[in-house]
């Protein structure tokens, strides 16, 4: 299932928990070697991936020369952002046609953040929706012109107010594109005190009509931020994906590897095994508990054929197989059939 027809057939306005489709985020982390970027494709792929996720860019459309930065520079020591983009800009058209075919090779969907209108162009062939970044949830135009495809749009939140959101909102919802809102906080990393995951639940109200996501920069860890973030509602989750974390700059270091996804992939699974269905009925396990452990109306004492049932003539114990305690009213004053021994649980063909 590709993320637009994930987002299409999504039961939107819903509270039922849904099991998320995941987004290995690999943007630049592939440092413009093809044989590195289909290395993260089969890792993200093995790991249990729906998605795989690039970034399309050249320096000199993104960013100023005289650009500063916003990252921890003990990671990542460029000291400009043009300079580090013009280190992982080499990728253009024919590189990610190469990698949109080894995705369908391998089994899991291509997509690509663009991050102008060059890219998007040629990214829409190669693409079933489109992901539009934190950096450009205030560009109108840019936007529309994403808008324009007619395909379904992932919008990324960080560092927006809440107001700057619902104009984003807006103007995608003038070209009506099916609109997934992720929940971000842009900090690379981000603490884990600094996650405010409880935001999806804000965004869920907020915008009822729209898939809910989170895209996490959090340190992999134990992946239990995902985790949380899936049972508050994110039905998209991305997170930046490596194959080595320990690897100097750019991404690697606030990235989760194919281990993380697999541990995460486990733990979703089990998470969904502990929720089971929502609907509320008796699981076939229960049955010989539901039989044995609940109660029917039992003799209190013998009670004489042609005699009539008085109240202090019965009770309620175990087993269940008999005339349920709720009927104990309409019992009182029944005519019996025949002796009723003591301690007889009861049941109808002993009344007239």
């Amino acid at each position: 299932m590709t993320i637009a027809d994930f987002m299409l057939s999504n039961n939107i306005g819903d509270d039922s928990f849904v099991e998320p489709f995941i987004i290995a985020e690999a943007g630049v982390n592939h440092e413009c070697s093809m044989t590195l970027a289909r290395r993260l494709i089969e890792e993200a792929a093995f790991a249990g991936a729906n998605a795989i996720k690039f970034q399309t860019y050249k320096a000199s459309t993104i960013a100023s020369v005289n650009s500063p930065t916003y990252w921890d520079l003990s990671k990542e020591r460029t000291e400009s952002q043009f300079e580090l983009f013009k280190k992982y800009d080499k990728f253009w058209k024919s590189e990610f046609e190469q990698l949109k075919k080894h995705c369908d090779e391998v089994g899991i969907e291509f997509l690509s953040t663009p991050f102008d209108i060059e890219s998007a162009k040629f990214l829409n062939n190669l693409m079933s929706a489109f992901k539009i970044s934190s950096s450009d949830l205030n560009n109108k135009p840019f936007i529309e012109h994403i808008c324009s495809y007619g395909k379904p749009i992932i919008l990324s939140t960080g560092a927006s107010f809440m107001w700057e959101i619902e104009q984003s909102v807006k103007w995608i919802s003038n070209y009506g594109n099916p609109l997934a809102i992720l929940h971000c906080i842009l900090n690379y990393p981000t603490d884990d005190e600094n996650a405010s995951l409880a935001i999806i639940k804000t965004l869920r109200k907020k915008f009822p009509s729209f898939v809910i996501g989170y895209s996490d920069h959090t340190l992999p860890k134990d992946m239990k931020v995902l985790e949380l973030a899936t049972l508050l509602g994110a039905r998209i989750i991305e997170k930046h994906f490596t194959h080595d974390k320990s690897l100097p700059g750019n991404d690697h270091y606030h990235a989760m590897d194919k281990d993380d996804l697999i541990r995460f992939g486990d733990r979703i699974s089990k998470l969904f095994q502990l929720l089971g269905e929502e609907k509320r009925r008796p699981l076939p396990t229960e049955e010989i508990a539901r039989t044995n452990a609940r109660r029917s109306l039992v003799s209190k004492r013998i009670i004489k054929a042609g005699n009539k049932i008085k109240y202090e003539d019965i009770t309620w114990k175990r087993p269940g197989t008999g005339i349920s305690p709720k009927n104990i009213v309409s019992m009182v004053g029944k005519k019996v059939r025949q002796d009723i021994p003591n301690d007889s649980i009861l049941s109808w063909d002993m009344f007239e």
